[in-house]
């Protein structure tokens, strides 16, 4: 039988709770602050049952927990003068999950900025000469401009016979310069729904309502709505876009190398050392999507002639939780430039950073300006509900400021628990799990 606990000398906890089969039953585990051991295990976490628990420790002055409302309220009803502190670390942890997905729900997968730096003449030679036919044509004109066949064929990264045969071809034999068969295909589907708006408009415009409209063109009623919007874009919103994979860091690279006459094996040798372990199709690969993306036209703000430089947007979601200066994949002139087009961003990165120096900062107080703050981005739903929570446990989250206790130890004896599980797998009822967890803790204090 587990020893008894002296209840009476019990005087700050943290209670977190814990697994007892995922998804379905949960248990509360609570620590003694002052020994950082475990006290006791239950097999529930339902506010009348944590409220009982703790009713059992009469002198209880501190209780550290999540942000959860059954435990709120079980230490309320419990010990109503006892100073509750909510969790630092869940609701920094919180925030910026909340606005990692927003930024992930509303800003395309890559941000498209004018360029930030000069590019080198082989850069531009890199872009422009996507296919065979500018190719051929930009190696005639170098011909006439009196560069060497060598030149040429360093400038296009080619063969000496390649650019031979590109010189000797005559103006009616160059092939025409066509559009890679993904962009075609982009092209045409935009006509065919560019089509189907137009029709949608001239049956409701002709007095038909939407249902008819709908069942006439075999589409649903959100879609009909849609094509009445005038703001509808016929674009596909996941065209031209880029996941973040193996090769993104070292996309910069790739290019400057490329642009210097490197081969696709040698960039993957040097990016290999660095930790590239992807292969070197994947770099062609990149090459080919990148010149394509280039020559595309991108956001139409910048269809102008100037250049582009593009930012992924897991680099702008790693701004949440690091400084500018610790993400490698964005430079101090780009963050500006993104900022100035996107201001909502700058509000978000500085709504981020603002909140984790009140939670360091002993003011407990500024926790009510950052509030007034956060409720006027009304335009994050999931920020709201974010604070509306934090509200509703104002007292907890003031404590959490003002003290420097926190659920670290809670969290750590939850891992304990689950190892103690895993070597019991298949074979443990609550009752054996208690005794194993309590006596561990005993036979600790024992031999310490």
């Amino acid at each position: 039988m587990p020893p008894l606990v002296d209840k009476s000398q019990i005087f700050r906890v943290c209670i977190d709770d814990f697994a007892l089969r995922k998804r379905f039953s949960y248990g509360t585990v609570m620590i003694n602050w002052d020994t950082h051991r475990i006290i006791d295990i239950l097999p529930s976490r339902e506010t009348n049952e944590v409220q009982k628990w703790l009713s059992a420790y009469p002198n209880l002055k501190m209780i550290s927990r999540d942000g959860a409302s059954t435990y709120a309220s079980a230490g309320r009803k419990s010990h109503p003068d006892a100073i509750q502190i909510t969790d630092r670390f869940h609701l920094i942890k919180n925030l910026s999950e909340i606005l990692d997905r927003y930024i992930k729900n509303t800003y395309p997968s890559r941000i498209e900025i004018p360029a930030t730096v000069e590019i080198s003449g082989e850069m531009e030679t890199l872009y422009d000469t996507a296919n065979r036919s500018k190719r051929i044509k930009y190696a005639q004109q170098k011909s006439k401009e009196g560069l060497t066949i060598q030149e040429i064929a360093y400038l296009l990264h080619s063969g000496v016979k390649t650019v031979e045969r590109y010189i000797h071809i005559s103006e009616n034999e160059i092939p025409e310069d066509k559009a890679i068969v993904r962009e075609r295909q982009h092209q045409e589907a935009i006509r065919q729904k560019q089509r189907e708006i137009k029709l949608a408009q001239e049956l409701v415009t002709a007095g038909k309502s939407i249902t008819e409209t709908a069942v006439e063109m075999h589409h649903t009623n959100k879609t009909i709505k849609n094509y009445l919007d005038p703001d509808y874009s016929p674009i596909n919103g996941h065209y031209d876009r880029k996941r973040y994979g193996k090769i993104t860091p070292y996309e910069n690279e790739i290019l400057e190398m490329r642009s210097i006459g490197k081969t696709y094996q040698e960039i993957f040798d040097e990016i290999n050392k660095k930790g590239y372990d992807g292969s070197v199709a994947a770099i062609r690969m990149f090459m080919q999507k990148e010149r394509a993306h280039r020559n595309s036209g991108g956001d139409e703000s910048f269809s102008n002639g100037n250049r582009h430089e593009y930012i992924h947007r897991r680099t702008l979601t790693k701004l949440i939780y690091k400084k500018l200066e610790d993400v490698s994949l964005i430079s101090e002139s780009q963050y500006n430039v993104v900022i100035e087009k996107y201001t909502g961003l700058a509000e978000i990165y500085a709504l981020v950073r603002d909140f984790c120096r009140i939670m360091f900062s002993k003011k407990p107080n500024e926790i009510l300006i950052w509030i007034k703050n956060a409720r006027k981005m009304q335009n994050i739903s999931e920020l709201q509900s974010y604070v509306e929570g934090i509200s509703s446990d104002l007292d907890a989250v003031k404590n959490a400021i003002q003290y420097d206790y926190n659920n670290g130890l809670a969290e750590g004896s939850v891992t304990k628990i689950k190892l103690i599980k895993r070597v019991m797998y298949g074979r443990n009822s609550f009752q054996l799990l208690r005794a194993k967890v309590l006596l561990h803790e005993l036979l600790y204090d024992k031999n310490n």
